[in-house]
């Protein structure tokens, strides 16, 4: 009886660890400025609204704004394209939406009726230039 309790251990650290899904998710009111390596943002970090992205960076910013506003400032030589995932008030999935952001520090603006809670980004893609959201 004394093994049951090392054993049980064992078996639960070799269980594999529930994945968490890829991107960054972004709550309402905050900005991240993050570059992409392998389709996924990548060395994220917060910022100020106001703050520009260096070469090779991009910029994202969620608002309340008549529901949800985001906004995604690129630059980077590539236009991208990729998927944003409402996250609801309850924290469930909403509706995903694939879309493309300009490159050299252009702009993109996304807008969703109705009010969540964040938004999850990734999937990455580069995109052919001038591209549109779908």
């Amino acid at each position: 009886m004394r093994l049951i309790g090392p054993i049980l251990a064992l078996m639960l650290a070799a269980q594999p660890a529930l994945a968490k899904p890829p991107g960054l998710v972004v709550k309402m009111g905050e900005t991240w400025i993050f570059s992409v390596a392998h389709g996924q943002p990548a060395r994220a970090r917060k910022a100020a609204v106001k703050a520009m992205p260096a070469a090779g960076e991009m910029k994202v910013s969620l608002s309340a704004l008549m529901g949800t506003t985001m906004t995604i400032t690129n630059n980077s030589r590539f236009d991208y394209a990729y998927k944003a995932t409402l996250i609801l008030p309850d924290g469930k999935a909403g509706a995903a939406k694939s879309c493309a952001v300009p490159a050299n520090g252009k702009l993109a603006i996304e807008h969703w009726p109705k009010a969540v809670a964040a938004i999850r980004l990734g999937d990455f893609k580069r995109a052919p230039a001038g591209s549109l959201c779908p």
